[in-house]
């Protein structure tokens, strides 16, 4: 039953759900405001049934002192007791009139002793068995004498009745009156949302394949701020949409010029290719002696091709991590990885002094130990070629915040500010004029970068003249060792 319930209640329109929460509000603070009403009402009479009492007994007292009579100063359905308590004990005097005392006079008696004991007025609401709700009031007569006196409620529950039956059909008659007429009203102040859902509607009609832009927006200024500032931020939710697919034209736009790079870096090797086999033919048949020579250049265009696809073959297939990983993680020393690649380097890279500052003695972690060389031969081979011959090089190996982090830092002219962001870029390079056998194919920093954001590091770069650093972070794993 709660469950169709529910299902009814989300199947409503959002109008109608409004005017029923309202309604519900409301019925709450019906409820509340009636309570509260009721309940001081009931406080006031009886507060002047009270004060009714007193008065009353103030004359019957001095009837009872003067004359030790009630005559003529009775009620009507007023009940009166009289008590001799010189002993402690109360003791009921006999009535004038048998009707002065309801049968049940156990309330009065011990209200008689507790006035005795308290040597005050005493005030207390007792039901009389056959007769209903009374107010009962004790005060002292004279030293030994107390009069009891009750006064019927049953005004008072019927005012107090009729006061509650008011309030139910007011406040019902105001509760159905407010759902209607506020359900309509409602319906009126959400008809901006149906203009923006009419607007979503034109939004999916939209071709969004070939263009970036989205020629529909909420222009109607009705329904009050709160609909003003939705309209504004539906308007800014289609701003982001036309920057999301401004992002990813220019994606697009990327994938073209990396197909138009790969493919133009290709077709340099390959006539280079075809142009030194063209020549190793000729000289086969007119000049052996250059054979040799053709052979030679033949296999390094073959192997620099070769090269390139590795990287470009490599860079897919971190791409693609999430299905095939290329790493092969093992226990390895970095350490021991630095050292072997600043050998490499002093041996192929003579013309830049390179010096190895004093770091840990060993740092072993989980790692793909020839995808780390080759970001370290990377990074070496990019501070050589981009630097002067004499460029001083460092390189140093510490540990930071629960990381491994290798420091490559180089003392030539920088990066200028304009390409620090794109280095990493694939086919990118800095000089534009330098010529492809010396400056590479501008996939160097691309690979490092992709190989160790596999390894869940990054690569930061800092520069200027003079300075430029790049800084390798590895998290160590959790059986990552550590010797100082």
């Amino acid at each position: 039953m709660i469950g169709r319930l529910r299902r009814t209640y989300r199947g409503m329109r959002l109008g109608t759900r409004l005017a029923l929460g309202l309604g519900v509000l409301s019925l709450v603070v019906f409820g509340v405001v009636g309570t509260a009403l009721t309940t001081y009402m009931r406080d006031y009479l009886s507060a002047q049934l009270d004060t009714q009492l007193a008065q009353g007994q103030i004359a019957q007292s001095k009837s009872i002192a003067d004359y030790g009579t009630l005559t003529g100063k009775k009620y009507y359905s007023w009940f009166y007791a009289v008590y001799d308590v010189a002993d402690g004990t109360p003791e009921l005097r006999r009535p004038e009139d048998p009707a002065d005392l309801p049968k049940d006079v156990d309330g009065f008696t011990s209200l008689a002793r507790a006035q005795a004991e308290a040597d005050t007025e005493v005030l207390r609401t007792e039901h009389l068995r056959g007769k209903g709700e009374y107010r009962l009031r004790a005060c002292e007569v004279e030293p030994g004498v107390v009069l009891v006196s009750a006064a019927p409620m049953d005004d008072i529950e019927d005012t107090v009745g009729q006061l509650i039956t008011i309030q139910v059909v007011t406040f019902g008659l105001a509760l159905l009156a407010l759902v209607v007429f506020g359900r309509g009203m409602l319906r009126r102040g959400l008809n901006p949302l149906s203009d923006m859902a009419h607007t979503a509607r034109g939004i999916t009609s939209h071709d969004l394949t070939d263009s970036a832009r989205l020629p529909v927006r909420h222009d109607k200024r009705s329904g009050g701020p709160e609909v003003e500032e939705l309209r504004t931020a539906f308007n800014t939710m289609l701003e982001h949409i036309d920057d999301s697919l401004a992002v990813r034209a220019e994606a697009e736009q990327r994938l073209r010029r990396f197909v138009a790079d790969a493919s133009h870096e290709l077709r340099t090797p390959l006539m280079s290719v075809r142009g030194y086999a063209d020549l190793f033919q000729y000289a086969a048949a007119n000049a052996p002696e250059e054979r040799d020579r053709h052979l030679a250049r033949l296999r390094a265009e073959a192997a620099r091709m070769g090269f390139l696809l590795d990287d470009l073959l490599l860079l897919a297939r971190l791409d693609a991590a999430e299905v095939e990983t290329p790493l092969r993680l093992q226990e390895a020393d970095l350490v021991d990885l630095v050292g072997q690649a600043v050998d490499a380097f002093r041996v192929t890279r003579a013309d830049h002094p390179l010096t190895v500052e004093p770091g840990p003695g060993s740092l072993k972690l989980r790692l793909d130990p020839q995808r780390i060389r080759q970001v370290l031969d990377n990074l070496l081979a990019n501070a050589a070629m981009h630097t002067p011959a004499g460029t001083q090089v460092s390189v140093a190996v510490s540990m930071a915040n629960g990381s491994a982090q290798v420091r490559i830092a180089d003392a030539g002219p920088g990066i200028p500010p304009a390409d620090r962001e794109r280095v990493f870029d694939r086919f990118y390079r800095v000089d534009k004029a330098r010529s492809r056998d010396r400056g590479g194919s501008g996939l160097g920093l691309a690979v490092a970068q992709s190989l160790v954001r596999a390894h869940g590091g990054r690569i930061d770069l800092t520069s200027e003249p003079g300075a430029t650093v790049f800084t390798v972070t590895i998290p160590l794993t959790l059986g990552g060792l550590t010797d100082p």
